[in-house]
């Protein structure tokens, strides 16, 4: 049985997952109109993965006597000046998202409730992991600066990761 203060933490997760899914979603279309075709294809399937993080806060709520929360979400930003821009809002995201799931940790340990704490364990390693990679990215756009060759190669690449990444989740 969930504590109603960690009911409501969760409630509060799950709509910044519903709202970082709403953020991607609107990265992959301004990407997909400025003709970045794997950039846009890396952020509709990041959208669909923070859908998925939702949709699993919401089971285990709802499967541990709590009752989760769909809530109004913030609009996402829809332009960007540059894909670097955009790129950087991704990563100071992912830390945002991170430090909210390391403040849902702590109330765990406070109030002693280690199933949920355990539970919580896959969203500190999925941080980790979502962290390095826009770091990672990052680092690639920094090499590539002004060249529009490499902005094309970058797309392109981009794209790989995403069918890389996509295999690796829903392995056949």
């Amino acid at each position: 049985m969930l504590s109603k203060n960690i009911e409501s933490a969760l409630n509060k997760q799950i709509r910044i997952e519903a709202e970082s899914s709403q953020t991607y979603l609107s990265m992959a279309c301004w990407a997909e109109v400025q003709g970045l075709e794997g950039i846009a294809q890396f952020m509709y399937t990041q959208s669909d993965e923070e859908r998925a993080h939702m949709l699993k806060l919401v089971k285990y709520v709802n499967e541990r006597g709590g009752h989760a929360q769909v809530t109004d979400l913030k609009a996402p930003k829809t332009t960007y000046t540059t894909f670097k821009e955009m790129f950087e809002e991704l990563y100071n995201h992912e830390l945002f998202v991170s430090k909210s799931i390391n403040e849902l940790v702590h109330i765990t340990f406070e109030e002693k409730d280690y199933a949920t704490h355990n539970f919580l364990q896959w969203y500190v390693s999925e941080q980790i992991e979502e962290e390095a990679t826009a770091k990672s990215i990052l680092d690639k756009i920094n090499l590539i600066g002004d060249d529009k060759g490499g902005l094309y190669l970058f797309d392109r690449d981009i794209q790989q990761l995403t069918v890389t990444s996509s295999i690796a989740i829903n392995p056949k």
